[in-house]
Order: structure tokens, then C-alpha cells, then sequence
């Protein structure tokens, strides 16, 4: 179905687009003086979400999709804008911490201390269940409570070192 590609291909721009101004915000908070932290777990998340999305093009390219799933989808989109829009230039794929700089306590992170990550939480079963993929979905957000768990525990060492 060309709606499930137009999908993925919209899904796969965007990750490419994201990964884009990751790169370029953590040049500047590097160059800012950021530091780096738990740098090993990082091609463990991008190889959990690479193979994601590839899945996904393997499994769901021609998929019937459900517009209701679709819909809650297009809702973790904004939650995903909203969240960039609240970090600005300190938004990246990486955790990096910029000595002297204070914990971000604007929009969603008023809520939730760490909504990038309920976004692609949700993200990560959404899709595939809006493709009718439900144990690609289970499959995929165990993998992701793993990779999470490793990586929340390590920005929150991190972000303590901010407020000392």
C-alpha cells in the first residue's frame, strides 16, 4: 500500500534529518565545553533503532495501516516537536553535559522528567502497530526497556552532576 511506504519514507527523513541536527548541536555543546557521557551504550541505540526502522521498511513497506494508530502516531510526532522546540540547540542524541549550564524545566519537562524518551517509547510500539505488527511492536519495546534502562540511569548520574 503506497501510504505504509509514504509513511516509512516520512519516518525515515525524519530520523535522517534528526540525526543531522544531533550531530551539529553536539559540536557546538562540545565546543562549548560539554562533555560527553556514557559514550559506550551509544551504538547499542543506534543500532537498536536502525534496525527498526529497517525492520519496519522489510515488514511493513506495502501494509494495510490503521488510521487510528496513524492518528496516536501524528500525536508522538508533536510531543517529538515540542520536546526539540524545548531544547534547542541542547537536544542530541548523546548525553552531554555542559558544566555551569541548569536542567531544562519548560515545556514537556514541567510534566515528565525525560519526554523524548516517552515519545520514542511510544513511537516504537505505535508504528508498527498502526502496520498490524504487534509482535514486531512487543519485540522491539522490550529491546528498547533494555537500552533505556542503561541509558536513563547514566543521564541521571549525569544530570545530578549539573545541579552540584
Amino acid at each position: 500500500m503506497i501510504l505504509a511506504a509514504g509513511i516509512l519514507a516520512f519516518v525515515t527523513v525524519e530520523r535522517v534529518l534528526e540525526l543531522l541536527l544531533a550531530k551539529r548541536n553536539t559540536r557546538h555543546l562540545l565546543a562549548r565545553g560539554g562533555i560527553e557521557v556514557a559514550a559506550r551504550h551509544y551504538p547499542l541505540i543506534v543500532a537498536l533503532h536502525a534496525a527498526w526502522l529497517i525492520g519496519l521498511w522489510v515488514f511493513a513497506w506495502d501494509a494495510p495501516v490503521s488510521l487510528g494508530w496513524l492518528g496516536l502516531f501524528a500525536l508522538l510526532q508533536i510531543g517529538r516537536l515540542w520536546v526539540l522546540m524545548t531544547l534547542k540547540g541542547r537536544w542530541t542524541t548523546r548525553i552531554i553535559v555542559v558544566p555551569g549550564e541548569t536542567l531544562v524545566t519548560a515545556g514537556p519537562y514541567r510534566f515528565l522528567s525525560h519526554p523524548n524518551y516517552a515519545v520514542v517509547i511510544g513511537e516504537i510500539a505505535v508504528l508498527p502497530l498502526a502496520f498490524g505488527l504487534p509482535w514486531f511492536a512487543l519485540m522491539f519495546g522490550i529491546l528498547n526497556a533494555g537500552v533505556l534502562t542503561i541509558r536513563i540511569s547514566a543521564e541521571n548520574r549525569a544530570l545530578r552532576s549539573l545541579t552540584r
